[in-house]
């Protein structure tokens, strides 16, 4: 019912920069909040940075000052702007929504397919 497909991904030296967008498609009626998760080999999928309809963000702590998250909720996209990268942020990185597929029902998460992000030392 709801597609979520992320581009920008690639490979970066450390200090640099990396923008990842997500679109999201199909039946919807609602966005909630809208963001970004990664998982690292070995590591628990944890939150990034994420948006609420409203404008309020969320960071993970080891990313505040660096990233920066945007929506467009007219265009139902969110996007992820990453700058002075580390190695240790190097994972593959989700776009995930919490979106309402009928006017009366609690919004559902979904998630897109990831996008690799490998910062080089």
């Amino acid at each position: 019912q709801v597609q979520l497909v992320e581009s920008g991904g690639g490979l970066v030296q450390a200090g640099g920069s990396l923008r990842l967008s997500c679109a999201a498609s199909g039946r919807i009626i609602r966005i909630d909040t809208m963001g970004w998760f990664r998982e690292a080999p070995g590591k628990q999928r944890e939150l990034v940075a994420a948006m609420t309809s409203g404008g309020t963000t969320d960071y993970a702590d080891s990313v505040k000052v660096r990233f920066t998250v945007s929506r467009d909720n007219a265009k139902n996209t969110v996007t992820l702007q990453m700058n002075s990268l580390k190695p240790e942020d190097t994972a593959v990185y989700y776009c995930n929504a919490n979106v309402a597929t009928s006017a009366w029902g609690p919004p559902s998460r979904y998630w897109g397919r990831g996008t690799q992000v490998t910062v080089s030392s």
